[in-house]
């Protein structure tokens, strides 16, 4: 019994904070662990209540059991610390938390395989897959999964096949925590410091402040650039130095390359063979087999055939977007020239503005963070009708977060929206959508309203200018609040089938065809003004910003396709993995490179997604996913880009759904047929030779 006046774990308590939100001011470092033994036993005795049930199971008994006996403060802890951790190791890590982590892993892994392995939870669930009565389509697709869940988890394995499963997966638990912490320790290490204000020379005003201030944090003198990419692409852009552009791209393109303790080629080829070991071990002959047969795309056939179709249909155009930029090179440089690696983003944009005169640094005074914002939420309420209310009461982990109470259209609380715009120390590179609670509705009836959030990588105000963006930032803000619309959307009975819980290759259609808005003038005009004078983005540039739009958007496309060749390539493996990661890479995505590459440079070390991201044998999805999104923007364009009647239909359709029945039934209730490739073709510009297929 703890004294009066002991501290108790926050975890514990019912959170006594505006919606129940997370009291992160209140949480100590030492409450994560206590709350994640604590929640693991709680959760084991719930099983145990549910095996030693002598009643015939059920789909209530079993499948949606749920311990009432402590009362109504009693949570899923185990859930409830999970997602508020996971957070805080992408977005605020430390050193102490990451060794919390690292000592963790395995023992929630152990945790998982003792739940998933356990032989009197699956003969019942399996019971009731087999005798249920009627069910919902959505109780019904909670049981396929948690019945398939079992098979895919390895209850029919041996019990020398358990243990076996068992010490894979806590092993490839660790090392894919090893490799994000590699990664991260790696991209915050290098410093470009420059103290000669000559080698500033060709950039841009909010690139040279933002390295002043970046030197001035760390009581140095000069500037500093870093591997984030608000400070990297400038850089690489604009600096006319081109021996500091080549010490910037190889010091980011070798990340986790080099002899020190953060080197990930040793992680990647172990985590590689793990999940072909497990997935052969489950009776898959490659885990893209085993991947794959809960994606839309269901097949590896399927996944190279669109592959090559876009290969086929945009690599023509891609060599032809090349060679331009090398010419335009000679042209200026002398027909000696040979073009490298660092000065494709410089010449791009110089062959940019020759073509269209329009680049981000015109663009980034007109588009103040704060004004983006108010024009994010205001498409959402323009589409949806919902409302978004800042709530300086809500805690957040750090300064940069703000927090929103989001309405629906009739005024009723839909959910909370927090925003972590800024890079830091102990920050990931990248953008993504997170949740710290999902949506569901309990057993009174209440509807659980989720709390979500978005993570990025923005350029930071100065003590010159607020934080002007630039457009392809106002792209990665819609994609990451297209995330988090189908998280707050969310309207499921279950947790487990709400918001973004769906096949991966469906999840990325929220988010990229929020995209599309980035380049309408009627959405441009609601917030891009001025930071200064408050003039709008002058008609002129908008007009040049869709002349430009498909500019180099076959290159881009290619490189896309690359990183699913090279994910395909490792994960349709059969046999041990023992080549030299670099030749390997570089093999496996040949037919869609189209640029010289460096001999040590290696993109496999540092690929967050498919070594540690949940995209193993799944990159593709992003190609898939806009397959999906330029067929779906196309009904919007047709009807009206802010067609409440559409946005609603796409709201209740898709957005609300989350994954309570197939994907691709989702998609067609709301498009009326399955998508074609045509329309994303449309969209970029490129006439297909032959490509007729479907996606």
């Amino acid at each position: 019994m703890k004294e009066k006046n002991e501290r108790i774990n926050p975890f514990f308590l019912p959170y006594d904070t505006p919606h129940d939100t997370v009291p992160f001011g209140s949480i100590h470092t030492e409450d994560f662990e206590e709350a994640f033994i604590e929640g693991m036993k709680r959760e084991k005795e719930e099983i145990d209540l549910i095996i030693n049930n002598p009643e015939e199971p059920t789909f209530e008994n079993t499948i949606i059991f749920t311990d009432t006996s402590k009362g109504e403060h009693y949570y899923d802890l185990l859930n409830r610390v999970s997602n508020v951790f996971s957070c805080m190791l992408s977005a605020e890590t430390n050193d102490t938390l990451d060794a919390l982590a690292q000592k963790m892993s395995p023992l929630l892994t152990k945790h998982a395989n003792d739940i998933s392995l356990n032989k009197q939870l699956f003969e019942r669930t399996k019971y009731v897959y087999e005798h249920h009565g009627d069910l919902t389509p959505e109780e019904k697709m909670l049981l396929d999964n948690s019945y398939d869940g079992f098979v895919r988890s390895g209850a029919l394995l041996s019990e020398d096949g358990k243990d076996q499963l068992r010490k894979l997966t806590e092993e490839a638990g660790l090392l894919t925590l090893q490799f994000s912490q590699n990664l991260l320790k790696e991209n915050k290490a290098f410093q470009l410091h420059i103290t000669n204000e000559e080698d500033l020379d060709g950039l841009p005003d909010t690139a040279q402040e933002a390295a002043k201030l970046a030197a001035k944090e760390q009581d140095k003198d000069g500037w500093l650039f870093t591997l984030d990419s608000p400070s990297y692409s400038p850089f690489m852009t604009y600096s006319t130095r081109r021996h500091l552009r080549e010490q910037l791209y190889k010091a980011r393109n070798t990340v986790c390359t080099h002899d020190n303790d953060a080197n990930n080629f040793a992680i990647c080829t172990r985590l590689i063979n793990l999940r072909r070991e497990i997935s052969q071990l489950l009776g898959y002959e490659t885990y893209a087999d085993y991947v794959l047969k809960h994606r839309m795309a269901t097949t590896t056939a399927n996944v190279y055939k669109l592959l090559n179709d876009l290969i086929d249909a945009y690599k023509p155009t891609a060599l032809e977007e090349v060679k331009e930029i090398k010419l335009l090179a000679k042209r200026i440089e002398g027909e000696k020239f040979e073009m490298q690696p660092w000065d494709i983003a410089f010449y791009s944009h110089k062959l940019r503005m020759e073509k269209f005169n329009i680049d981000a640094e015109m663009l980034r005074p007109y588009f103040q963070l704060e004004k983006v914002v108010d024009g994010v939420f205001g498409l959402a309420t323009r589409l949806y009708g919902i409302t978004f209310k800042e709530n300086k009461d809500i805690p957040v982990y750090h300064p940069d977060v703000k927090a929103y109470e989001v309405f629906d259209q009739d005024g009723s609380f839909l959910a909370v929206f927090y925003a972590d715009f800024f890079p830091r120390k102990g920050k990931q590179e990248g953008a993504w959508m997170t949740e710290f609670q999902g949506q569901w509705i309990d057993k009174k009836g209440k509807n659980v309203r989720p709390h979500v959030s978005v993570v990025m990588n923005f350029t930071k105000p100065t003590l010159e200018k607020p934080a002007l963006l630039t457009l392809g930032e106002v792209e990665t803000f819609l994609h990451e609040f297209g995330h988090s619309l189908h998280g707050m959307f969310a309207n499921t009975r279950f947790e487990s089938l709400s918001g973004t819980n769906v096949w991966w290759d469906f999840v990325e259609l929220p988010s990229q065809f929020m995209e599309n808005f980035a380049v309408e003038k009627d959405f441009l005009r609601t917030f891009a003004f001025h930071y200064q004078t408050g003039e709008p983005l002058p008609d002129e540039y908008i007009e040049r910003i869709i002349k430009s739009r498909n500019f180099m958007v076959a290159s881009a496309c290619m490189r896309q396709v690359s990183f699913g060749l090279l994910d395909m390539a490792y994960y349709t493996m059969d046999k041990k993995f023992d080549e030299d990661i670099r030749t390997f890479e570089k093999n496996a995505w040949a037919k869609a490179i189209i640029t010289e590459q460096l001999a040590d440079s290696c993109m496999t070390v540092q690929f967050s997604h498919i070594m540690a991201g949940g995209y193993a044998a799944g990159y593709y999805s992003y190609k898939w996913a806009e397959v999906l999104d330029a067929d779906v923007f196309s009904v919007f364009k047709k009807e009206g880009i802010f067609n409440q009647s559409t946005a609603q239909r796409f709201r209740e359709c898709i957005l609300s759904k989350g994954g309570t029945e197939h994907p691709m039934t989702l998609y067609k209730r709301f498009r009326g047929k399955e998508p074609t490739i045509e329309a994303l073709l449309e969209r970029n510009g490129i006439t297909p030779t032959h490509i007729t297929n479907e996606s």
